[in-house]
């Protein structure tokens, strides 16, 4: 099957850019507490949520691989995605005890209540609009139940979109959409996954846009003979 071509566009940009992206963020999560304590939060929530088995958590748009690493580190099995095959072979390099895969959260190929849990930061900027609702059922499909969702992106005051051309002089056709964390939790919820924080934070350094992180969980079964409140009066 085709891929999408947006999605073609966004590999074959990273691809264009790999190395230089890689060396100017070897770590972006370094000296960023509030990020390192909602990743933290995530870690907590996956371990609630998981079984004997230990599932693996994924990181979805895992990039040069520091966040996948840094989930290793707290314990967790884990394993990359990235649509750029040059940027999973840097991730394989830099950290070549972890497993990295070509993937795109588009079309997930992984079975059905599989992961313990999702990380996607800055990945779903890419994702236009109309596919956001079955990236979103996608995860929802593959995760456990009780099984946490960190989303991070840009944000703003209204949805937007702009498409760059150039990149660490290199001719690209990327696409960046930002989004309001009302859209992004709308979309979630609708396909089935329940809110569990939301987080903005204002622009730090060079930071031209807010940043939002919401952590989400796919649904729990209420334990038998529990009544679960529907919410209406």
């Amino acid at each position: 099957m085709r891929a999408p071509d947006f999605l073609q566009s966004t590999q074959a940009s990273y691809d264009a850019i790999a190395e230089a992206y890689a060396a100017e963020h070897p770590d972006s999560l370094a000296g960023r507490p509030l990020e390192l304590a909602l990743l933290t939060a995530f870690v907590e929530l996956a371990r609630a949520a998981g079984t004997a088995g230990r599932p693996p958590v994924a990181d979805i748009g895992s990039g040069p691989g520091y966040v996948t690493a840094r989930l290793h580190e707290a314990g967790l099995p884990v394993f990359g995605i990235d649509a750029s095959p040059r940027m999973v072979a840097l991730a394989r390099r830099a950290h070549p005890e972890l497993r990295f895969h070509v993937g795109s959260m588009t079309a997930l190929d992984l079975p059905e209540e599989t992961l313990g849990g999702i990380v996607a930061l800055y990945s779903i900027i890419h994702v236009p609009d109309d596919h956001l609702p079955s990236v979103f059922a996608g995860f929802r499909r593959v995760l456990l139940p009780g099984a946490p969702v960190l989303l991070g992106f840009q944000s703003g005051d209204e949805d937007g979109h702009q498409r760059l051309r150039e990149r660490y002089g290199k001719e690209i056709s990327l696409d960046y959409h930002w989004r309001t964390p009302e859209t992004v939790a709308g979309h979630l919820e609708e396909a089935g996954l329940e809110m569990y924080a939301r987080v903005l934070r204002a622009p730090q350094g060079e930071e031209k846009m807010p940043r939002a992180f919401l952590l989400a969980r796919r649904p729990a079964p209420a334990p038998s003979g529990v009544f679960r409140p529907s919410g209406r009066g």
